[in-house]
């Protein structure tokens, strides 16, 4: 009997481990330049460019969690929504 409750449970911790890489950006930066630079007030600011273009902007506040900011459709131009904003990325989860 207990095998039976064994195998549903097995079969659920291979489900959970194969989402991919949790880490991976939703652009490409395989090959990247990271241009890191440190503000005034302890933010850092890493650039990611492909090919000279500015693909991925990450910013590290000296106090709070990591943002990011993409281009997704490589016109060199971080997304905007309608209303020219661009959305920010923040990582919620990881294991």
């Amino acid at each position: 009997m207990k095998h039976l409750l064994l195998i549903p449970l097995l079969a659920l911790a291979g489900c959970a481990t194969t989402g991919g890489n949790a880490d991976a950006p939703p652009v490409d930066v395989n090959g990247a330049d990271v241009d890191r630079k440190v503000m005034d007030n302890g933010d850092t600011i890493e650039e990611y460019r492909v090919g000279g273009q500015l693909r991925m902007v990450k910013v590290t506040p000296a106090r709070g969690a990591p943002f990011y900011l993409y281009d997704r459709n490589g016109d060199g131009r971080m997304d905007n929504d309608k209303d020219r904003v661009s959305p920010v990325y923040w990582k919620l989860y990881s294991w």
